[in-house]
């Protein structure tokens, strides 16, 4: 990736540009110390003066009002707030007419900013002071005051939070009065310019010390920088999150969102005061010492996907090549490329105005069809369609461009959404909530509407990070998330009134993925590579998830390492450097899945057996238990050297009905509500009280007898001798009442249950002759 700068041989403003901002993907507007306000079109390459200040106006900061979501082509920025040297801000219209002027500082007002919504004002100025006005620029508050100049602020993503600069120091103070003000020392000289990402929730410093650094919002460093010659003048993140750009003296860089540098350019253009991203994404305006405007479109972006490689060569063409045989394929648009994604055999890209879908087979004939609105900020695959997240809402497309569904959710921003925030599989639609990040919607693909009852799924902490498996049954689909501790979770999608289980697989997880082929999770732990080849083990056995993980050290990765893909057995790693690493699994437990999905048992025993390895044999042990195949089970639990497992079995067997045998499986994978339902359904009151025995549940042993009225004498044996065998006295209320006057027969109580094993048993054998008698006729 790298930036194409244009540059006009003569700068159309006389004096240094103080500022520049974006109304359209293709219209800027630039404010000059030479008092003039110049309006440039990127598609005729005309400028035009939109007004002439007074000659005591010098102009600072600009920003534009803005953009209502989901308004066609965004064309709703109509004005915008300038700060000046005059110690006032001015709201000025697209056309040029000044509204509004407000005294607002005692010497000059340095920044100025509009929140997300367009309902509150920031200005910062020389004289300290931070002050909230309202949408027509009356003063709502004083919201802090320091002893020095506020260079610059921002907006927090929720705009609750107000992030400034005060001399080294930097100071996030919530809009709240009272709540907790975070500040800390960010920089060795005085902090120039600052910003704060909605999208990725980091922030961007640059300073006198001429380092430029990358923070998260609890002001913990992520990335510093070496220093450069010059300090740095301006940063700006891309509306996406994805990369930033710093300006400095003759210098422009484009940056990852981790920090490393994708791009420099030395243009001639003295110091880069401000920077501005267009709407889209896909360009950078810099309002420069010399009187230049200088533009920069990102070029040379890269995709890659099984022997496919993507390159976005200029704004409207792409290269494909195959590395298997050096075909290339040239890909012409009509308008410019904003967003692309490559994945599971189709290429889906989307310009300002149309969506192109390729498939790998054929690059020749594209699928088009026009886009409803705006800009796409996000492209989403999976096998059967795709997501399209723009500022109108979320729309989900086949592979043949037929619309499928557009789910919606109360409060929805979509400007916020990114990879890490929704999640797409065949069936299912995930979205983490932003107004609470505790909460997950789920939708279903076909419909849009809820998932199920409409449930949402909740956490007890905040979630960063989610993601879908992408094969099997919609039934078993599950969805993993990191949450703020960086522990890695693991659900249900489906839930249906019963609270589904949230458990835990692994702690201090970075960054994870799903296989593409299988349901096979890889993620980054501390200091380690960690695959879980059956993440559902969680929920069949637990005691055995550890020998069904394949782990490796993870420090060649350095500090900070991301999954950017997980396709077949082959996993691409970005380390922190921005380098890639691609790391190779084995082959043989997504076979295993394939064999397990056909229920070809036999054939997975004979891969288990050809690869000796614990870890397939402890899946398959899972795998089979999961789909009540206890042949299998037991001999690979005999396998991995499960004694007591197999045995237990070899005692599932035996029983006489075969809702005992489902009752003991579900036992054995811990689901104890779900065995005794289905004894109960099956009229086998006596086994449900005796599993409940078993397991010393005495309050639910008791309550099953007395409301079924049966057995109530044996759960007080049992009761009695465990609390013999122990030397203790009965205190149980409820067991002191039904247990008085009543006398402990044993010879009696082992006659009723001999009785109940053989009404079972001549239960089980005339369902199964009348079930042989159906099959002769």
């Amino acid at each position: 990736m790298r930036l194409k700068i244009s540059l006009l041989k003569e700068p159309k403003h006389q004096e240094l540009v103080s500022c520049v901002g974006w109304t359209t993907a293709e219209e800027l507007y630039s404010c000059s110390d030479d008092h003039q306000i110049v309006k440039w079109n990127l598609l005729t390459g005309e400028t035009s003066q939109i007004v002439k200040l007074p000659d005591d106006i010098y102009p600072i900061d600009l920003h534009w009002f803005p953009k209502s979501l989901g308004i066609k082509k965004q064309t709703q920025a109509e004005s915008f707030v300038l700060t000046s040297s005059d110690g006032k801000f001015h709201l000025i219209s697209k056309l040029g007419r000044v509204e509004k002027s407000v005294e607002a500082h005692c010497g000059a007002v340095l920044a100025g900013r509009w929140n997300y919504e367009g309902t509150a004002l920031v200005t910062v100025g020389e004289d300290g002071q931070i002050k909230i006005w309202s949408k027509t620029g009356m003063l709502r508050s004083t919201l802090a005051q320091q002893g020095t100049p506020v260079y610059s602020v921002a907006w927090g993503p929720d705009s609750e939070k107000v992030l400034y600069t005060a001399g080294k120091q930097l100071i996030i103070k919530p809009l709240q009065p009272n709540a907790k003000v975070l500040q800390w020392k960010a920089h060795d000289g005085i902090i120039l310019k600052v910003d704060w990402n909605s999208v990725n929730d980091l922030i961007l410093s640059a300073g006198e010390d001429c380092k430029y650094k990358v923070w998260d919002s609890y002001g913990r460093p992520l990335y510093n920088s070496l220093p450069h010659e010059h300090p740095i003048t301006s940063v700006a993140w891309a509306p996406d999150g994805e990369l930033f750009a710093v300006g400095s003296f003759h210098t422009l860089r484009l940056c990852d969102k981790t920090g490393w540098s994708y791009a420099l350019e030395k243009p001639n253009t003295g110091s880069i005061f401000n920077i501005a991203w267009s709407i889209d994404g896909t360009q950078i305006a810099g309002a420069c010492g010399n009187g230049h405007v200088v533009f920069a479109h990102v070029v040379e972006q890269r995709w890659e996907w099984k022997n496919f490689q993507v390159t976005l060569t200029k704004r409207r063409t792409m290269q494909v090549r195959n590395v298997l045989n050096d075909a290339v394929d040239l890909l012409e648009f009509r308008d410019r490329v904003i967003k692309a994604s490559l994945n599971y055999a189709h290429l889906v890209v989307s310009t300002s105005l149309q969506c192109y879908v390729f498939s790998t087979k054929n690059w020749n004939t594209p699928l088009i069809f026009d886009l409803k609105e705006g800009t796409v900020s996000l492209i989403l695959q999976a096998e059967r369609h795709f997501l399209l997240v723009d500022g109108g809402g979320i729309y989900l497309y086949s592979y043949e461009g037929r619309f499928i569904s557009s789910p919606k959710f109360p409060g929805m921003r979509t400007d916020i959404l990114n990879a890490q925030t929704v999640s797409l599989s065949n069936d299912t639609i995930a979205i983490k909530d932003k107004a609470d990040e505790k909460i997950i919607f789920l939708f279903e693909a076909s419909t849009g509407k809820p998932l199920g009852d409409g449930k949402l799924l909740s956490h007890k902490n905040e979630i960063l990070e989610i993601a879908l498996d992408q094969k099997g049954l919609t039934n078993d689909r599950k969805i993993a998330f990191i949450d703020k501790n960086r522990d890695l979770y693991i659900t249900s999608v489906k839930r249906f009134g019963k609270e589904e289980q949230i458990i835990k697989l692994g702690t201090m997880v970075h960054t994870l993925a799903w296989s593409d082929t299988c349901n096979i999770l890889c993620g980054l732990q501390d200091t380690r590579f960690t695959v879980w080849y059956y993440p559902n083990t969680v929920y069949v056995d637990r005691d055995i998830l550890p020998k069904t993980l394949y782990e490796r050290d993870a420090s060649e990765f350095s500090k900070n390492p991301h999954i950017v893909s997980f396709v077949g057995n082959q996993v691409t790693i970005r380390r922190a450097d921005g380098s890639l690493v691609h790391i190779s699994i084995s082959p043989y437990p997504a076979i295993l899945h394939e064999y397990v999905s056909g229920s070809k048992w036999e054939d997975a025993v004979r891969l288990c057996r050809f690869v000796k390895e614990q870890t397939m044999w402890a899946c398959l042990a899972a795998m089979a238990v999961a789909n009540r195949d206890m042949t299998t089970a037991e001999i690979a639990y005999a396998a991995i050297g499960e004694i007591d497992k197999v045995q237990y079995i070899n005692s599932i067997k035996d029983l006489p009905s075969k809702e005992s045998k489902m009752a003991h499986i579900l036992m054995f994978s811990g689901n104890i509500q779900e065995a005794e339902m289905v004894l109960l359904q099956a009229g086998l009151v006596y086994q449900a009280i005796q599993i409940n025995i078993n397991l010393y549940n005495w309050e639910r042993a008791l309550e099953l007898a007395v409301k079924y009225k049966t057995h109530v004498d044996t759960v007080l044996a049992y009761r009695q001798k465990f609390l013999e065998t122990f030397g203790k006295q009965e205190t149980n209320k409820r067991y002191l009442q039904y247990a008085e006057g009543l006398q402990i027969d044993w010879e009696k109580i082992r006659a009723k249950i001999e009785m109940e094993i053989t009404k079972e048993r001549e239960r089980s054998s005339s369902s199964q002759s009348s079930k042989n008698v159906g099959l002769r006729h």
